[in-house]
């Protein structure tokens, strides 16, 4: 048998620290040891998108990475992207543009669309869909959600509210 390992790593700009079997997820760390339920357990291959996270900086399949792969990391979750009890631009467009329905898929399509603003803040509607062609959306359709990331970009030049993470 493999023994627990002690990780630490940076979340949403707190140092969080936990023991865990080499093997797990770090989708399953993020949920079952910070507490952290808004990333989400989709389809557990990579494929769906909802447990999207940023890794230093850089949209990651969080069920795709072993949590201590991440130790020492600076990781950002859905829960980051805006101080408790508020949204920032990206969250009010999706609000406004009625970008979500059920809202399973809609952590990990902010997390993507955030890393997108960060990379690109004037993105064009084929390069929204290009960049959101691996979250998968059963209830929306997309439009609501591409004209969300559009709205945003055309208020702002970056997204707003975000943490800063150390």
């Amino acid at each position: 048998m493999i023994e627990p390992r002690e990780i630490e790593l940076t979340v949403n700009g707190e140092t969080r620290a936990g023991r865990c079997e080499p093997r797990m997820t770090l989708v399953d760390f993020l949920r079952e040891t910070c507490s952290l339920t808004g990333t989400h357990v989709g389809c557990e291959h990579g494929v769906c998108g909802a447990c999207t996270v940023l890794l230093d900086g850089a949209p990651v399949r969080s069920c795709l990475m072993f949590a201590v792969q991440a130790a020492g990391a600076r990781l950002t979750t859905v829960e980051g992207l805006a101080p408790p009890d508020e949204m920032n631009d990206l969250q009010r467009a999706f609000q406004a543009n009625h970008a979500l329905q059920c809202g399973f898929c809609t952590p990990g399509i902010l997390v993507t669309a955030t890393a997108l603003l960060e990379d690109n803040p004037s993105p064009t509607r084929e390069e929204i869909r290009r960049v959101l062609s691996g979250n998968i959306c059963r209830c929306t359709g997309y439009e609501p959600i591409v004209q969300a990331v559009l709205d945003c970009a055309r208020g702002r030049t970056a997204p707003a509210g975000r943490r800063e993470v150390k």
